[in-house]
């Protein structure tokens, strides 16, 4: 008995199991695990300033409130195309020695999930906007702002970039301007892309996903156009449909929202606007969410039949006759 009154043999021998069951149930699993899941292969890696992007998105706490993992339930969809896999993970790699945050998944979602960001807000005066004052976009947000990435001029220098900031969210008259921290964060953020599965790969279906009530009328066989506006549309044009004065304009009342001229509606969607210098830049929406022609239907019904609007509401059939002009153009 020995052995149980040497402390040197039991600590010895408790370290010796421990390292070996270390070995065993976490090593091994991960290297088999780092041999088995290679990136996808529309993936790229992230550029120089994206990559101190990210670690600015770590430096400023970003990682506490947002997670970058899409899982596997239906209430998850509105974040992502498709469920997360260990693929999407593969391209990230250990900041340094000391510091593993290869993957940045978190573990809570006091803010919104941020894996396909790019996709879902990749508006560069969005971004920056946000950083700056989230009440000025997000009017109940509770992030905090980072107004240290950004300073105050007179007059702006080649390169600058001005933004568009509401009075009542400004201390001067100056000239808010993107510090290149702004610049390489925003970078990062809209880097955060899904990445397409390779031709004929099928996606994981979303778990416990709603059941449609069958009702033989058209409007039923859309889906939610209240809920393609939230994911897609009401960061910038607000939940009142308002929009932000001398950033992005208002939807309530708006001549091509009311108009007849449905293609020029359906363009907008699809691929962007940039025809107004008083607004930012509108990216295509659409088509970086590969929006379908009855998702673009149901968003256009929303549109024109809320916030005071009423107009009539435009048929799947008449969407996609357009949709399928756009693409043959661009083609």
């Amino acid at each position: 008995m020995d052995f149980f009154n040497n402390h040197i043999k039991l600590f010895v021998a408790a370290l010796s199991l421990f390292l070996c069951l270390t070995f065993v149930v976490a090593i091994l699993p991960a290297l088999n695990n780092q041999e088995n899941n290679a990136p996808l292969p529309t993936m790229t890696s992230l550029s120089l300033d994206e990559m101190e992007g990210k670690k600015l998105f770590i430096a400023n706490g970003c990682v506490a409130c947002h997670t970058q993992q899409v899982r596997n339930v239906e209430m998850d969809k509105v974040w992502g195309k498709r469920p997360s896999t260990a693929a999407d993970y593969a391209l990230n790699k250990r900041v340094d020695v000391w510091r593993n945050t290869a993957t940045l998944m978190g573990t809570e979602r006091t803010g919104p999930d941020l894996t396909d960001v790019g996709n879902r807000q990749p508006s560069l005066e969005w971004n920056l906007l946000h950083l700056f004052q989230p009440r000025a976009v997000v009017e109940q947000s509770i992030m905090p702002a980072y107004p240290w990435l950004f300073e105050e001029k007179s007059t702006l220098s080649a390169g600058d970039i001005e933004i568009n900031v509401p009075d009542k969210y400004r201390n001067s008259t100056q000239k808010i301007v993107a510090k290149k921290e702004a610049l390489q964060l925003v970078a990062y953020l809209q880097s955060l892309k899904q990445a397409e599965l390779p031709d004929g790969s099928m996606p994981m279906k979303f778990l416990y996903e709603r059941k449609q009530k069958s009702e033989n009328t058209a409007e039923s066989s859309l889906p939610d156009g209240q809920q393609i506006y939230v994911a897609n549309c009401q960061s910038c044009h607000q939940a009142n449909g308002e929009g932000l004065k001398g950033a992005f304009p208002a939807l309530k009342g708006s001549p091509i929202v009311l108009g007849d001229d449905l293609e020029l509606y359906v363009n907008i969607i699809m691929k962007g606007y940039d025809a107004r210098a008083e607004f930012a830049v509108m990216p295509a929406v659409g088509s970086n969410n590969k929006l379908s022609a009855e998702e673009v239907t149901a968003l256009i019904n929303h549109e024109r039949s809320s916030w005071g609007n009423s107009a009539k509401k435009v048929s799947k059939e008449e969407i996609r006759k357009i949709m399928d002009l756009i693409q043959t153009t661009k083609q």
